[in-house]
């Protein structure tokens, strides 16, 4: 079982340029950061752990800037988005963006996306929030395509572009591996799609035996788990462990680079014993 970290990259915490490196010193194999474009001020969708919304949503980096000022520093993590908002974003830009990354850390782009939850935020961009899961899984296909073929194109309900080139093309074949975000069936169907894994957020370990089984039953064998875990104490990565989950993506809260450092010292002692 492998281990990463996902985090809110911000600009109040430690930067890309010295995280990157931390992590692989400490043996930490992945670093997904999250996005949020902005945060309107007059917000009406709850927050779905409840409470305040907290700080760093406020503040995020551009994913793609940070991670590729993370490539340059670092030589084997892995990097990606922990979720890429597909439903706000252009296709044809984003397809750029991920090759691009690819190409500059020799190989080393994932593609964690998700649907969002953030509905004020959705309409900024010209996103109906009913729509959004149509919306993304077109925008994905025609990214994919843009990807893959010399001469892309896409015909959708909200995608529509003639034959284009696109480079640089991804280093990865046939393209960066897809990681996606949520739960239940239209999930595992984007799973079983186009996913390379699925990233269920917050599930207990009592409770992922069963959605791995559901997730078996729609997408097969192929696609890994890599969970955000809800914990990491040594029963916990056990019974990941036991599931079969590929990788453990433990949450490293975003603070002033001293600080970050003696958090990671903690978490890579966590997991010291399944490495």
């Amino acid at each position: 079982m492998k281990f990463g970290v996902s985090t809110f990259l911000t600009d109040e915490g430690i930067g890309p340029v010295a995280l990157g490196p931390a992590l692989e010193e400490r043996g930490f194999d992945a670093l997904l950061i999250a996005e949020h474009t902005h945060i309107p001020a007059g917000r009406e969708t709850p927050y779905p752990p409840g409470g305040e919304l907290p700080r760093m949503y406020y503040r995020t980096l551009d994913p793609f800037v940070a991670l590729g000022a993370a490539a340059a520093v670092t030589s084997e993590l892995l990097l990606g988005t922990g979720i890429a908002l597909v439903v706000q974003r252009d296709p044809i830009i984003t397809a750029k963006e991920v090759a691009t990354l690819d190409l500059i850390s020799g190989g080393r782009a994932v593609f964690g996306v998700g649907a969002g939850w953030n509905r004020e935020e959705m309409r900024n961009h010209g996103t109906d929030p009913a729509r959004r899961g149509r919306l993304m899984d077109e925008r994905i296909r025609a990214i994919i395509e843009l990807w893959t073929k010399e001469e892309a194109e896409f015909h959708g309900d909200f995608v529509d572009f003639d034959p284009v080139h696109l480079r640089p093309k991804p280093v990865q074949r046939p393209h960066p591996p897809i990681w996606v975000g949520g739960d239940g069936e239209r999930a595992f169907g984007r799973v079983a799609e186009y996913g390379a894994a699925w990233m269920p957020s917050g599930v207990p370990p009592e409770e992922l035996a069963a959605r791995i089984g559901h997730l078996r039953k729609t997408a097969g064998d192929r696609p890994a788990v890599v969970v955000y875990a809800a914990r990491h104490d040594r029963e916990s990565l056990d019974r990941y462990a036991e599931l079969g989950v590929e990788r453990v993506l433990l949450y490293l809260p975003t603070r002033p680079a001293d600080q970050t450092l003696h958090e990671l010292d903690e978490l890579a002692e966590a997991v010291a014993a399944h490495r």
